[in-house]
């Protein structure tokens, strides 16, 4: 096992030097992206030299068009896709992950409005087929976040959430994934999508767990 901290990663959006060298120089024993990634080549290319570390959630840029969504959900590090579950690090820290943001035409949470599609699968189901993406929702929405994801997730305990939206402290964030956050017993929240460094401190005791932006092609250390 690398004895190294866990190292997080903003927004890389194609930009892949600076983590490698951090993570052979900082021997970490993990590498999360936190969405974002657009690779030019499939992801298990691009990260080759530390893919055995990495692990991974979808931003809203990885589909934009056809090319990001094959090198990420094709690539041979797509089981490294941590959206929707949790997965038990070597050091032992349990880690969830939420990939995508909130879209106004699938369920934007601070509007109040009541969700227009509970899962992908129901709004594949009434989606045109020639607006399908493999026989799915349109491409663009396979980055979008469902309620029953979210629903799901909360069903499970870990000890760090990842998502790409920011939480509740955040000026753009949302009190949806603070309520997560809590219902999954979780000690800290890491996000990318805002490009800026900045945490929850003044608000720990009120959230019950910590939260970090990582900037865009950001490096956070942790512990």
């Amino acid at each position: 096992m690398h004895p190294g901290p866990i190292l997080f990663c903003g927004d890389p959006h194609g930009q892949w030097q600076h983590i490698i060298d951090a993570a052979l120089q900082t021997d970490a024993r993990a590498v999360v992206l936190l969405g974002d990634l657009e690779p030019a080549r499939p992801l298990h290319i691009e990260l080759s030299a530390i893919h055995k570390r990495v692990w991974f959630i979808h931003g809203n840029h990885d589909t934009d068009h056809p090319d990001n969504f094959a090198n990420v959900w094709h690539s041979e590090m797509a089981d490294r896709n941590i959206h929707g579950r949790v997965v038990t690090l070597p050091c032992g820290t349990r880690m969830a992950g939420l990939g995508g943001i909130f879209r106004g035409a699938v369920w934007y949470p601070k509007d109040g409005q009541t969700p227009k599609f509970r899962n992908r699968e129901e709004h594949a189901s009434l989606t045109p087929s020639q607006d399908r993406w493999q026989e799915g929702a349109p491409l663009k929405h396979w980055s979008s976040i469902y309620p029953d994801e979210v629903d799901q997730l909360a069903t499970l305990q870990a000890d760090i959430l990842i998502t790409h939206e920011a939480p509740g402290y955040h000026e753009h964030g949302f009190a949806q994934l603070d309520e997560l956050a809590r219902r999954m017993g979780v000690r800290t929240t890491v996000h990318g999508h805002q490009h800026d460094n900045i945490d929850s401190s003044a608000r720990w005791a009120e959230q019950r767990f910590e939260s970090y932006g990582v900037g865009l092609r950001g490096l956070m250390a942790w512990p």
